[in-house]
């Protein structure tokens, strides 16, 4: 085939500049012909194959470069047998087209091994493309073959590609025409020495390039440059040189080829000075991190002027970089040919936060930059003041939650901090109930410092002091300047002198925490000289803070307040027990430990006119004043009609029912009513008899004298009372020994939200067990104190009654007997009859 030896030597410079194994020129018709190659078989070029099978097809269909890293992976050729058979690992080709623009072939370069293909060697292997489509145009027309070297030449500048040859052993350079014109260089002029040509180049780039041009002899490796040639007219000229160190039969040799760029770098300059406008920095640098252009915003982050940044290592302008997110995702950027997009932090001087978009080229890595530091304050303002809000609604214990302040507040805000709180209106003066509740300092070894101070200060200050001005005006104190000094002043001589003058503030700033139309207290924000005077973003953010925090006290004061008064009303509710002969009550309520609201909860202890005893708890369902006003209402009912009728446990609780539906109480309440009572031959034998019935409550719990716990169950789970007023009531009876316990309690003693009410049961029973031993009040504070560790979701009514010997006098501890005056008082001793 005509031609094929120029082809040959296209495709063998091809192969040269990319550094593959082996590159093809492909003609297409109805089969693919293999017009040219290097790195082949023997035999390959001349052969035909089916299109089917070819890569190249797939480049010409695509109508533009078909990159492929790695073919295995790709769908569009991994099933094809050349890249199945393991020939073709990874493939760069370029479509040949005719005059009509038709696709006739492709040049390809291609090795068995995966690589990648960067945009350069696109282009490069595009330039030679023209050169294959100028050389088969020349060898169509020409009847008679030519000499290798014209038809290169003559395909060369058809393709308008220079070429080079560099003997590294004489030294001498060979320049084709093209690359003579390219140069700005005259035949007759041209010594064949490579300074000749370093001579037209511009005096900014020669250095670059002849380092560049070394670098490729030291390392037998590739060669890249883009330059400026300096024309006759003063004008420049861009041209991008590719080539590489071959050994030639002994001698090595760099070849390669260049092409004019001008037209390439003209939308580069406007884009340059499109960049120049924009609010965004951006920095440009070569492969070898020198920066190569800097706009007027990257300039202001960078505090320097361009001229001190151009032509300079980015990690020698930049030394902070080194070692840190900036460089760990430059490089990252550079290896993978990815964008990388981060945000970081420059230190001091800059001090500036940055979004960073990391961009790879062919000719280096671009760097778009956009200030973000007053965004991050923003954020991290934001993110404190979440956490802040959080201390303070985490815990219904506001003083704790404020006194923690001074941690968040430091180093954040200050290098060291006191919380003060107020007292209530009643107190009055400067330091009217004042108390540093917390303190905190970035330096270790003085928080002691502190606390000391913090213990001494409040009696040392005088009416003058900085604190009583922001008591007095509601508003902030700062001092910005002589802290240490001017707080001297207002402090009374003595131990806090001494303290002051060992943590040594330089500025200082207190700032009141106002709640409703009052400040509740105080935070004093303190800065040693290191660190200058309290900032104004500082204020603003302590300022917030403050607001928030004195709203949480407030609020806690006012919650103390309501709760003190449902506690109050609550207790107001339920009347102290009878203490009936040698039977000892003991009674408790604890309130739910969230809320100040009055709970249905109540219980009770009383004599009939007989002499029976009722003991009885309820829970009216609901947590509000509603249901305390239904508890009040149904309390009252059940000890009128238990002492006017004398009834039963099951009639009370009927005719509870009755009423209930009559005066339109419309609740409905959980209750167990116990009675307890004994006929002479019982009191005789000391037994006591007890008989219950039970309105869907927690069943009684009896501790028998042995220790041993029971359950007191009915006969079968009976309704609420306010659910149907006809239900028929039972009763259950049991007979207890002296010394037994009975115990009544109410569901917020045995119900978590984390557990069955069966396993609180049997936690209550485990826990009577332990401490059947003590006496009735211990046991009831001890059984409160284990039962509600961490505190009760609901209120807790609890009675306990035990029988003491009635053979003996009743106990001291048992206290005074109680009982209404129209009920007989039993004797005092009553001997056991066995």
């Amino acid at each position: 085939m005509a031609g094929t030896a120029a082809l040959d030597r296209i495709t063998e410079l091809a192969a040269h500049l990319m550094g593959t194994s082996a590159s093809q020129v492909s003609l297409l018709s109805d089969v693919q012909t293999i017009a040219g190659g290097s790195g082949l078989a023997p035999s390959a070029v001349g052969s035909q194959g089916p299109l089917a099978d070819s890569l190249c097809t797939v480049t010409a269909d695509l109508g533009g470069p078909l990159v492929v890293p790695d073919a295995s992976h790709d769908d569009r050729v991994r099933d094809l047998p050349p890249v199945a058979s393991g020939a073709v690992g990874s493939y760069l080709g370029v479509p040949l087209a005719g005059d009509d623009g038709r696709p006739v072939g492709a040049l390809c370069v291609f090795d068995a091994a995966p690589r990648p293909w960067s945009p350069s060697d696109v282009g490069v292997l595009e330039q030679l493309a023209r050169a294959v489509v100028a050389e088969l145009e020349l060898a169509a027309r020409s009847a008679e073959s030519r000499a290798d070297r014209a038809r290169w030449d003559l395909a060369a500048a058809a393709g308008g590609v220079g070429t080079f040859d560099l003997d590294l052993t004489t030294g001498d350079l060979v320049l084709d025409d093209r690359m003579l014109e390219l140069s700005d260089l005259d035949r007759h002029a041209f010594t064949g020495r490579p300074e000749d040509v370093y001579a037209h180049v511009h005096r900014d780039d020669v250095g670059d390039v002849v380092a560049r041009v070394e670098r490729a002899l030291a390392t037998a490796g590739s060669y890249e440059a883009e330059y400026r040639v300096v024309l006759a007219d003063g004008s420049h000229r861009w041209l991008a040189a590719r080539g590489r160190v071959v050994d030639d039969g002994g001698s090595r040799r760099l070849i390669g080829v260049a092409h004019d760029t001008t037209t390439q770098r003209e939308p580069m300059q406007r884009t340059a000075e499109l960049l120049e406008g924009l609010a965004v920095a951006f920095i440009a640098m070569d492969t070898d991190w020198v920066m190569t252009h800097v706009n007027a915003e990257a300039e202001r982050i960078a505090g320097e002027d361009r001229t001190r940044l151009l032509g300079r290592s980015l990690w020698e302008a930049f030394p902070a970089t080194v070692g840190t997110a900036f460089e760990d995702n430059y490089r990252r950027a550079a290896a993978t040919g990815r964008p990388v997009v981060f945000d970081a932090h420059y230190p001091a001087p800059l001090d500036v936060w940055v979004e960073v978009r990391a961009v790879p080229g062919p000719h280096g890595l671009a760097l778009y930059f956009l200030d973000i530091t007053e965004r991050v304050k923003l954020q991290r303002r934001n993110e404190f003041l979440q956490q802040v809000a959080g201390e303070l609604t985490g815990t219904l214990d506001a003083e704790d939650a404020v006194a923690r302040l001074a941690r968040l507040a430091v180093p954040e805000l200050a290098d060291w901090c006191l919380v003060t709180l107020v007292g209530d209106e009643s107190q009055h003066g400067s330091r009217r109930g004042l108390r540093d509740v917390g303190w905190w300092h970035t330096d270790p070894a003085l928080l002691p410092v502190v606390e000391d101070y913090a213990r001494e200060r409040i009696p040392a200050l005088t009416d003058t002091s900085f604190v009583a001005r922001a008591l007095r005006t509601g508003r902030p104190v700062v001092v910005e300047e002589q802290a240490t000094a001017r707080i001297r002043e207002v402090l009374v001589p003595g131990p806090a002198h001494t303290l002051l003058e060992r943590l040594s503030p330089a500025s200082f700033a207190v700032v009141p925490l106002r709640g409703r139309g009052r400040t509740v207290g105080l935070l004093s924000l303190f800065n040693g000289p290191a660190r200058g005077r309290i900032t104004a973003d500082a204020l603003a953010t302590v300022s917030d803070i403050a607001a928030r925090a004195g709203l949480a006290l407030d609020n806690a004061r006012l919650y103390r307040r309501q709760r003190q008064l449902a506690e109050g009303l609550q207790r107001s509710l339920l009347t102290g027990p009878a203490q009936p002969d040698h039977v000892q009550v003991v009674v408790r309520y604890t309130p739910a430990a969230e809320t100040a609201q009055v709970g249905g909860d109540w219980y009770d202890a009383f004599l009939q006119p007989g002499g029976s005893m009722i003991v009885t708890v309820g829970d009216v369902l609901g947590h509000n004043t509603e249901a305390a006003a239904a508890m009040g209402q149904i309390r009252s009912m059940l000890r009128a009609i238990a002492v006017t009728t004398g009834a039963g446990p099951a009639e009370v609780l009927r005719r509870v029912d009755e009423a209930m539906t009559t005066l339109q109480v419309n609740t409905t309440a959980t209750a167990v009513v116990v009675r307890l009572e004994q006929t002479d031959d019982e009191a005789d034998r000391g037994v006591t008899r007890v008989s219950w019935s039970n309105a869907g409550h927690p069943p009684p719990v009896v501790v028998d004298p042995d220790g041993t716990v029971r359950p007191l169950h009915g006969l079968r789970p009976e309704l609420l009372l306010g659910v149907d007023d006809t239900a028929r009531r039972r009763e259950s009876e049991v007979t207890l020994e002296q010394g037994a316990t009975l115990v009544l309690y109410t569901d917020g003693l045995i119900e978590r939200r984390d557990q069955h009410l069966d396993q609180g049961l049997d936690r209550l029973r485990g826990t009577l067990e332990e401490l059947a031993g003590l006496d009735l009040d211990e046991l009831c504070d001890e059984l409160l104190l284990r039962m509600l560790e961490g505190g009760s979701d609901d209120d807790v009514a609890l009675v306990a009654v035990r029988l003491h010997p009635q053979d003996r006098p009743r106990p001291a501890e048992a206290g005074p007997n109680r009982i209404p005056p129209d009920v007989p008082d039993a004797p005092a001793v009553r001997p056991r009859r066995d």
